[in-house]
């Protein structure tokens, strides 16, 4: 297997070349041009949609607006903010973590596009069910004769949103900080019954559909931003004279001689390119089929609120948790990698609880991110073969949680790396013909929006 995971891994380095690169960064680009900041200059619009001020129950879809988000970042906040992170500095240096806050700024115009997107061209499956993602905007705004690129999307996005890394980190926190430390021998047994609990867990929620998801994420998701934040601040905080030469350092780093001289400035960006991709997910397509089941009849809402996701995930918690490997010092440690970093920092700053903490913090990320993936691949098995048969694709990610429980770091993020860049390309590709729609119902949205918000303020009067 070992020639196997190597192929795997060759291709995941080959396929985030410079075409994808330009794809998403110079494609995030277009569209923050195209719309005029329109994203950056309504973030107060967006949080009072989230918030629910415009929520009504008799539109059409299956969730809020809160829901719709808290699904799509239950899939994002996780396991990139805390293994994701740890790999970028090891792989990239610390540089690599400003190239993830380019790729964030510019995520946030992507998602405005791609979820608006998936409410404008919602479209049915043969179950008759209303259904939104970037296949059907794909096949409802391009037409038919575009199917085979929403085909090829559906077929990728199934392995990319099989939830193996998540159990292959959080198994691998298990088995540091419990297992290990209490003198239990660890090997491939352990492994795999740690992955047979997840799978129990996990086969119990979603089972049970996006409303469950929705109302399960709702709960859950701010409850692990506000647990891991407070523990990432309390890092930080234990010794604030390292909080700016930490940002030095990323900035240092970021554009280094060394880095310029020796070519190695291009890997740096694609390093902080995918591992914010990973945290993220902008441009990627899988929070459009999240925020498509959104109750509401205005697109523009809709990805105004998917817009908040990269602030939330990437420029706020990942470089919270960046601040933190950097400042222990940890991220110099040769002999760790993912997770192990993430604990060797915790165990440094907060000796004896920190670890326990983290695993707390770590197994929320996890099975929350677990909770939101079934669903993406379902709709994209759905989409393929028949809603009828999506219950087939659950089982195979019940197995697949597994089977990453016992799999290897490396191989299991490739997998992922690569899924991730094969469905970027026809998310992006068809978000940047479909862009003049968005565009023009952007116009219409906020005429209307100013037009009534002048009604209140005369009334007032």
């Amino acid at each position: 297997m070992k020639p196997f995971g190597q192929y795997i891994i060759d291709f995941s380095n080959f396929i985030w070349g410079t075409p994808l690169l330009i794809l998403l960064l110079g494609g995030g680009i277009f569209f923050l041009i195209y719309s005029r900041l329109t994203p950056f200059r309504y973030i107060k619009h967006a949080v009072h949609i989230l918030m629910g001020r415009y929520d009504d129950p008799n539109e059409p879809g299956y969730i809020s607006h809160y829901q719709a988000l808290s699904t799509a970042l239950s899939g994002t906040v996780g396991m990139g903010n805390v293994s994701g992170v740890a790999v970028a500095i090891t792989t990239g240096g610390p540089g690599a973590i400003f190239w993830m806050w380019i790729s964030a700024l510019l995520g946030v115009a992507t998602k405005y596009f791609t979820c608006s997107l998936a409410v404008m061209y919602r479209g049915k499956d043969s179950a008759g069910n209303v259904q939104g993602g970037p296949m059907y905007f794909i096949t409802e705004g391009l037409g038919q004769r575009w199917k085979p690129m929403a085909i090829f999307f559906s077929l990728v996005g199934m392995i990319g949103v099989l939830p193996m890394f998540q159990s292959n980190q959080l198994t691998q926190v298990i088995r540091d900080v419990i297992l290990v430390p209490n003198g239990v021998q660890t090997g491939f047994n352990t492994d795999l019954v740690t992955g047979l609990i997840l799978s129990l867990i996990v086969s119990i929620v979603i089972f049970g559909g996006i409303k469950r998801i929705g109302k399960v994420a709702g709960k859950l998701v701010p409850f692990m931003v506000v647990l891991y934040v407070l523990a990432v601040l309390y890092i930080i905080f234990s010794q604030p004279e390292q909080i700016l030469p930490g940002f030095r350092t990323i900035f240092a780093d970021a554009f280094s001689g060394n880095a310029l001289l020796g070519g190695a400035l291009g890997s740096l960006i694609v390093e902080g390119v995918r591992r914010a991709s990973f945290s993220n997910e902008a441009g990627i397509g899988t929070a459009p089929m999240a925020h498509g089941a959104a109750k509401t009849n205005e697109p523009i809402r809709e990805g105004l609120v998917a817009m908040l996701g990269p602030i939330v995930d990437t420029l706020i918690i990942c470089t919270m948790t960046a601040l933190a490997l950097i400042m222990t010092g940890v991220w110099v440690d040769p002999e760790s990698d993912g997770i192990s970093l993430t604990v060797n920092a915790f165990d440094q700053a907060m000796p004896g609880a920190g670890p326990y903490i983290l695993i707390l913090c770590v197994s929320v990320f996890a099975i929350t991110s677990m909770f939101a993936f079934p669903y993406y691949g379902a709709k994209c098995f759905g989409f393929v073969f028949g809603a009828r048969y999506q219950f087939i694709y659950s089982i195979i990610l019940v197995i697949a949680i597994s089977i990453g429980a016992v799999g290897t770091l490396k191989v299991v993020l490739s997998i992922f790396d690569s899924a991730y860049a094969l469905m970027a390309f026809p998310t992006m590709i068809s978000a940047i013909l479909l862009s003049p729609k968005v565009v023009k119902e952007t116009k219409k949205y906020f005429a209307r929006y100013h037009h009534n918000k002048s009604i209140k303020i005369r009334k007032t009067a």
